[in-house]
């Protein structure tokens, strides 16, 4: 029980400690008037769209929460799964909702304190960013630790066995609310901001020629609202999502590896020494005044890596605590999932930064029109695929061993899952540094807005440069982790499945041969399943896109003087478009990703939905990979071209990079981060739908 009290402790200390940065952050001086209110529409537009969003997801959780009630008072489920989908949801939806209230407040601070120095503008945005990072982390940990001691208290009956089985087996199921909510944030949020984002640049920048962030352009408000819903409030919820995931997994796989109680709670220390971890490397992040992308890039990097020091080093005796010297390869698995998701972090900006070749010969192809640009940031993301890969399968690979898997398996999977647990463990400072990277960028479009000293707009500039390369690292950290989760979620439905058999209710015996017809058909229909996601997301922003189009010519073309700075735009009607466009397109796609899983239970059975997870796991996983590190090149191709090279801004060069960067605004922030939670939500389902299937399963 003092282990509890400690996680705990841990948990409180960041909030308290998210808490005081927000003080922080709120004291800075706001700027003038011009720059409030600019802020003030970015702010009332995101509170809108958060506000209709949260009304239909709370339809769709109060349906969901009756199925699941139906279920339980069936005995297909515990009653505990309808309350804890509710409030895994609820929690997951407030950590989005405190992430856009913190980055709307500090994009003013922000674009103000750069008036004066770039270390300023840095310390407020990076402050923001840990406000949330560390958000994220602490209440993951609060929320299992209190439903720890409650199911720990209701079972107290039960022989401790027992009790542990039962205690983990509910937990398992905390998941599948936080999942569902992080589907409809990360991917309405996309569709959100990639929906404003493209309408803005294609009659913004490309058909009338004016600067991105100009105040002319009618869309420039949503696209700047869009950077907080989707990449602030949409990434906290998708990663509250994984972290929450990777540990609920890992403490389920403990039982059945008969580690017992203590190893139950190594990754929840784990944990918890990262949330500590976090705190304290966030003070050693800030630049000098005249600090080069290089430099501010290790600012950065200073942060994170002092975090990963810090918890590989402690999880050493928290392993050894808990676990004894006999088990201590568990604490090798933890290192490779820390080590893994730093290389992947490494690798991800290689293939997109413009600092290294694959971007700057992308760039070199705008020569030849957008074509070949479209075509060389397609090839670029498919080549960037393969490191990562190796990287998991190298992890997966050591982490099974090591944990003892060739001779217990079910040691080698609880390897897996909790290298899944040391790879997000200094999620608190890893997030930090993506999230700054949109409060970075508002700031820079409200300098541009407010027409403050061109070089207020050099010094945002140079931060939401580095934000691209962050956003894109934590991408691709974010994708290597729902990878490793979701091998662990697979290992924990079968454990799930085989825990039901036993309680003699159902019969039923997994034959998960590749021969077999059953996980053949699954993992034909779990590979499609990844492309018709991404499809479904990818018409959803070019439909809505559509309309921003329309929207914004209609306005230059309707409002005098609209062009030459004398007219007001219609900032609202765009803001409204992205608004009713993202909610109406989400619920086909929440159906596909929630049916699915069911649909495929109930016919093929149980060895089905295993061939279902494997097949959407692998091809969801290069998909997202490929998806997002295209987008982030096409982004910094065009940036670098900006920066000069090439004939800088408005020509030919520059024309095409827009126009590659357009096709992968959608690819980076709406269809390739939302593949990683739809892996996870799909796993989620069939480990709560379990019983379901085997009473009702065809085959």
């Amino acid at each position: 029980m003092n282990f509890i009290l400690w996680i705990l402790l841990g948990s409180t200390l960041g909030l308290l400690f998210s808490f005081y940065q927000a003080n922080v952050v709120m004291k800075a001086d706001e700027g003038e008037e011009k720059v409030k209110n600019i802020s003030f529409k970015i702010r009332k537009g995101a509170n809108a769209y958060l506000k209709r969003q949260y009304k239909g997801v709370a339809i769709f959780f109060v349906l969901m929460f009756i199925i699941f009630l139906i279920m339980s008072f069936f005995g297909y489920i515990s009653i505990f799964v309808p309350f804890s989908f509710v409030i895994g949801g609820f929690l997951s939806g407030l950590t989005g909702f405190i992430g856009m209230k913190v980055a709307t407040n500090a994009n003013s601070r922000t674009t103000t304190a750069a008036k004066k120095s770039l270390n300023g503008a840095l310390k407020i945005s990076f402050k923001s960013g840990s406000i949330i990072g560390i958000v994220v982390v602490s209440l993951g940990l609060l929320y299992i630790a209190l439903g720890y001691l409650f199911l720990d208290w209701y079972y107290s009956d039960l022989q401790e066995v027992e009790r542990l089985l039962q205690v983990t087996t509910n937990i398992l199921t905390f998941g599948i609310g936080a999942s569902s909510m992080a589907l409809f944030a990360r991917v309405g949020g996309g569709i959100f901001t990639k929906a404003a984002d493209v309408g803005a640049d294609l009659v913004g920048k490309v058909e009338v020629g004016i600067p991105e962030d100009d105040p002319r352009n009618p869309a420039v408000i949503a696209d700047n609202v869009g950077d907080n819903v989707g990449d602030v409030a949409g990434m906290g919820a998708d990663l509250y999502e994984s972290y929450v995931g990777s540990l609920i997994s890992s403490c389920a796989l403990a039982v059945a590896a008969g580690l017992s109680t203590e190893g139950v709670f190594v990754p929840l220390l784990v944990a918890t020494l990262g949330v500590v971890a976090s705190i304290f490397s966030s003070f050693f992040v800030e630049a000098k005044e005249d600090a080069s992308q290089k430099n501010l890039l290790n600012a950065l990097r200073r942060g994170t890596y002092i975090s990963s020091i810090i918890v590989a080093v402690g999880s050493f005796f928290i392993v050894k605590y808990l676990l004894g010297a006999e088990n201590l390869g568990v604490y090798f698995s933890i290192l490779s999932g820390l080590i893994a998701g730093i290389l992947i972090g490494f690798f991800t900006e290689y293939y997109t930064s413009d600092n290294y070749k694959p971007t700057k010969n992308l760039a070199d192809m705008s020569k030849t029109g957008p074509a070949t640009i479209i075509i060389g940031g397609l090839s670029l993301g498919m080549s960037s695929t393969a490191i990562p890969v190796v990287i998991v399968a190298i992890s997966v690979l050591i982490s099974f061993n090591l944990s003892g898997g060739s001779n217990d398996f079910n040691l080698g999977l609880y390897g897996i899952a909790i290298s899944a647990v040391g790879m997000l463990s200094t999620l608190g400072i890893t997030l930090a540094t993506d999230a700054y990277g949109p409060i970075a960028d508002n700031a820079g479009g409200i300098a541009e807005m407010a027409d403050l000293d061109p070089e207020v707009r050099k010094r945002t500039d140079a931060l939401d440069s580095l934000g691209n390369t962050t956003a894109a690292t934590g991408k691709g950290f974010a994708i290597g982790s729902a990878a490793l989760t979701a091998l662990a979620f697979i290992a924990a439905y079968k454990d799930s499945i085989e825990n039901l058999v036993k309680s003699g209710e159902y019969s039923f015996e997994f034959n998960l041969s590749i021969l077999n017809p059953q996980v053949l058909i699954g993992l034909f229909i779990g590979g499609m399943v990844t492309f018709l996601f991404s499809a479904k997301t990818m018409d959803a922003v070019g439909r809505a896109a559509s309309k921003i189009v329309v929207e914004v010519r209609r306005q230059f073309k309707e409002i005098p003087g609209l062009m030459e700075g004398k007219g007001e735009p219609d900032y609202e009607s765009c803001v409204d478009i992205c608004t009713k466009s993202a909610q109406q397109e989400l619920i086909t796609i929440a159906i596909i990703a929630i049916a699915t899983p069911v649909i495929v239970g109930l016919i093929l059975g149980p060895n089905g939905v295993a061939g279902l997870l494997a097949g959407s796991t692998v091809t969801g996983f290069a998909m997202a990979i490929m998806m997002s590190n295209s987008g982030g090149a096409w982004d910094n191709a065009k940036k670098y071209i900006e920066s000069g090279v090439l004939g800088g801004k408005g020509s030919d060069c520059h024309k095409a990079a827009v126009v590659g960067d357009t096709v992968g605004d959608p690819f980076k922030d709406t269809t390739g981060p939302s593949i990683n939670i739809l892996i996870k939500l799909m796993s989620m389902v069939s480990i709560v739908f379990g019983a379901l299937i085997l009473a009702f399963g065809i085959l």
